[in-house]
């Protein structure tokens, strides 16, 4: 310590200065700094999402030829009517989807115009260029939101939103399992609905880790309607599934017009 005179007879003690560090030091310092702090906060992200595409598309060429059972029921609460169906659904060779209905209980209203026209919907867009609405950077800004856990499973969150508008793509959420970088939800609400006779589609679709498979578990979505008002729509699926029924999904669609 060294004593240095305030010019009140007092001595206030100081710390001798700190050797400088070298020039040459300093400025390799100065240029590994920034690499430390930024480098993996930043490339981790970007990482994932890549990790995520990858596994996303070996899936989808796994699920092809896929059929699972499902349980789909749908309510119009104004209306105070619901309904139950039980069907098969498919994913043909070339990704389009089908379903063949089994059985159906509760009000044809429901019948027709909703779970019908949830079918005609998803098989529509399952006839377009998948890429066009996969869940990748050509099509959506990725921001990460850090890890969680959910169902059991540690997972990374992604805020997802889409370049443009278009039928298929929707705003919020992208729940990647860390292990095998499959999805394990999508949640939001459609950029733009399939009709004009919806005002808004809001959606929470979970899946569940089958080996190197992300299963389809569960989707539940409102959706606001010109006519009717709120209906909620939830479908339960299952693996395996049994053998189709004759009555195809075309019969119920038919009837819907």
């Amino acid at each position: 310590m060294v004593a240095v005179p305030d010019g009140q007879g007092l001595n206030v003690h100081s710390k001798a200065p700190l050797p400088a560090m070298p020039l040459r030091s300093l400025t390799l310092f100065l240029i590994v700094l920034p690499l430390i702090a930024d480098g993996p906060a930043l490339e981790q992200p970007r990482t994932l999402v890549d990790q995520y595409v990858a596994a996303a598309q070996g899936q989808k060429e796994r699920l092809q030829g896929m059929a699972m059972e499902v349980e789909i029921e749908a309510e119009l609460p104004k209306l105070k009517k619901k309904g139950h169906l039980f069907a098969i659904r498919k994913i043909a060779s070339l990704g389009r989807i089908t379903y063949d209905a089994i059985r159906f209980d509760g009000d044809k209203t429901i019948r027709n115009q909703v779970i019908a026209r949830y079918m005609a919907a998803e098989a529509e867009v399952s006839q377009h260029d998948g890429e066009s609405v996969a869940i990748t950077p050509a099509n959506y800004k990725f921001k990460y939101k850090g890890s969680r856990e959910l169902h059991g499973r540690l997972a990374h969150l992604f805020e997802v939103k889409p370049h443009r508008k278009r039928a298929g793509l929707y705003r919020g959420e992208l729940w990647v399992d860390s292990e095998t970088f499959l999805p394990l939800r999508e949640a939001g609400r459609l950029v733009k609905t399939p009709s004009i006779f919806l005002k808004r589609i809001d959606f929470v679709r979970d899946y569940r880790i089958e080996g190197d498979l992300a299963v389809p578990d569960r989707l539940q979505s409102e959706v606001d309607t010109r006519v009717a008002g709120k209906a909620i729509l939830t479908i339960a699926y299952h693996l395996p599934a049994p053998p189709a029924s004759d009555l195809p999904a075309d019969a119920l669609v038919s009837q819907s017009q």
